[in-house]
């Protein structure tokens, strides 16, 4: 490993690289949702595929057992893909421990190549979360397949029942409600009732899920 500065055409080349390899990550990353029909009851929405976070996303927010994939330009003995620990961090040789949870991937590749400038010269870094198991919600009660499912940026309550394969026969499709923990470590119940919302009454109670987030369907 030598410490060497990068010549103009080694960072255009990285460039077109680094683009590249977020394309081929982002591609083997994305999951989406199983649909299924629900006996007897209107068709739920379809659910979008998950989307995963790119290199230099500044919005996500990593958490704990999301799995991150960390190129080092030129580096393979520092490169590697590996989770986020349950105390929020993750280790790399020569980096040492670096804080990943509640960091965005952007700040995550700022800070290994501050770490790393003591032994590559200007380090090139990109992380990107190939895997996102922070975020994701429960679904539980009268619907085929109840569950945790991963929780995409735009995902509703018709979108969860929709995930989750529709309801079963005897579902109480008027009495459906949210458990939400609150900032305080108590928890919200917040009604959904399905035969209005699909006939568009009380379109507000599609509400827009949060991580953790539960629906029972009585």
């Amino acid at each position: 490993m030598t410490k060497m500065g990068m010549t103009s055409s080694s960072k255009a080349n990285f460039a077109v690289f680094k683009q590249a390899l977020a394309i081929v990550l982002l591609l083997g990353g994305m999951t989406s949702g199983s649909l299924a029909q629900s006996s007897g009851n209107a068709n739920p929405p379809s659910l979008s595929p998950v989307a995963t976070p790119s290199a230099h996303d500044d919005s996500y927010i990593i958490g704990d057992d999301d799995v991150l994939s960390i190129n080092v330009w030129k580096e393979p003995d520092v490169s590697r893909t590996l989770p986020v620990r349950s105390d929020g961090k993750i280790s790399l040789p020569l980096a040492g421990e670096i804080q990943a949870r509640g960091q965005t991937p952007h700040q995550v590749e700022t800070a290994i190549a501050e770490k790393l400038k003591n032994f590559i010269a200007e380090p090139v870094v990109t992380v990107i979360v190939t895997e996102i198991k922070s975020q994701n919600f429960n679904i539980l009660g009268e619907v085929n397949k109840p569950g945790t499912y991963p929780l995409s940026g735009a995902s509703t309550v018709l979108d969860a029942i929709a995930v989750a394969g529709g309801f079963r026969d005897f579902a109480k499709q008027k009495s459906i409600y949210v458990l939400r923990r609150d900032a305080n470590g108590g928890e919200q119940r917040i009604p959904f009732n399905y035969k209005d919302v699909i006939k568009g009454v009380h379109a507000e109670q599609n509400i827009k899920l949060q991580s953790h987030d539960t629906i029972v369907v009585p």
